[in-house]
């Protein structure tokens, strides 16, 4: 596996990036593209505005608040489609083998050298040149020969950066990587790995396999092989996803109705920014409730076309969540999952993170 040449692109704060290459007022300032008030949710942040720790995935109101001067811009996705067809017309002509995540990263399998150009490193320069020459935006790559190390590599040098990490140097950078930096480890389960002792790499390659999953579960054997660079996973070019869900567990449980249902509005905001981003929607509305004793009640709403809104998604959640509050005293979990979605042919689906 390590013979694979995997890159992987990510496009720096897309979003915002091409509000700000679109409405020249806008540059060097902070921006946040997404709707402002009490149920909106940040879909992409400037680098000027992230210096005030404005996120993705954050509540609106949050980011206001971190960042007072800052610019909320209404999020236009035809134009974001558009603009991540020129790039994928882009990847497609060094690579035959592409995976898009969302409209603004993918995988590309270089092993086999489409251009004759001599590397995946030179590769992958030629394609963040192409970008800038065709978008006007930038974006940062990782050079590795897997995904997980191509995933990673790419937020090292953000933004318009190259990482190259080679098969000798593997083990050495995942050692010293804090755990914190490793792709799929949230904040929640990077605070627990930190309580166990586990603040980098070095520190989770010394736990067995069969502790890690006593821990951490299934995924704890996904840690205990990632932390060796092993990540066997084709790049995919067909991956579509079943179902886009997302839930959080609370360090208190709770019993106000109100308190639950702005936890709800952020984590349907979560997926539905997701559904946008990947312009896939669904039709069927799941509320996920975990008591305080561990009992778990799920409850679905249908409708007979795509949910788009995010307005109707929340008010849909919050129906579910009334009929059924009777059902449990003290919540300890709320998830919100959509399905039968416009684009599903597998049965692969996604749980999105919510770090906090």
């Amino acid at each position: 596996m390590s013979d694979r040449k995997i890159i992987h692109i990510d496009m720096d704060a897309f979003y915002a990036s091409v509000e700000q290459r679109d409405n020249p007022a806008l540059r060097g300032k902070p921006v946040a593209v997404g709707g402002s008030g009490m149920r909106g949710v940040v879909a992409s942040a400037s680098y000027e505005a992230r210096r005030y720790g404005v996120r993705s995935a954050m509540p609106s109101v949050v980011a206001q608040r971190m960042c007072p001067e800052l610019i909320f811009a209404k999020s236009r996705f035809e134009v974001y489609k558009e603009v991540s067809r020129q790039i994928r017309d882009i990847f497609f002509e060094y690579a035959d083998l592409v995976e898009p995540l969302s409209l603004d990263e993918a995988y590309l399998d270089v092993t086999t050298d489409k251009m004759g150009i001599g590397s995946a490193t030179l590769v992958a320069k030629a394609i963040l040149k192409r970008i800038v020459e065709t978008t006007q935006l930038t974006a940062s790559a990782g050079v590795s020969f897997n995904k997980f190390l191509a995933k990673v590599a790419s937020g090292v040098n953000k933004p318009n950066g190259i990482k190259v990490i080679t098969p000798e140097e593997a083990d050495h950078f995942l050692g010293q990587l804090p755990i914190e930096k490793f792709h799929g480890i949230g904040a929640a389960t990077a605070k627990k790995m930190k309580a166990l002792g586990i603040h980098n790499g070095a520190d989770l390659r010394q736990w067995p396999e069969a502790d890690l999953a006593q821990y951490f579960g299934k995924a704890g054997q996904h840690y205990f092989r990632i932390v060796r660079a092993d990540d066997r996973r084709e790049v995919n070019p067909n991956r579509i996803r079943k179902s886009i869900g997302a839930e959080r567990t609370f360090f208190e449980d709770l019993s106000d109705l109100d308190v639950m249902k702005e936890k709800l509005a952020h984590i349907a905001g979560i997926v539905h920014e997701y559904m946008l981003k990947h312009d896939n929607f669904g039709r069927t509305v799941t509320l996920k409730i975990k008591s305080s004793d561990f009992r778990q009640i799920t409850r679905s709403k249908t409708y007979n076309s795509e949910l788009h809104d995010l307005e109707a998604l929340i008010a849909t959640v919050y129906e579910l969540l009334e009929q059924n509050r009777q059902e449990v005293e003290k919540v300890r979990l709320l998830g919100v999952t959509v399905s039968n979605l416009a684009r599903e042919r597998s049965t692969e689906g996604v749980q999105l993170k919510l770090d906090f």
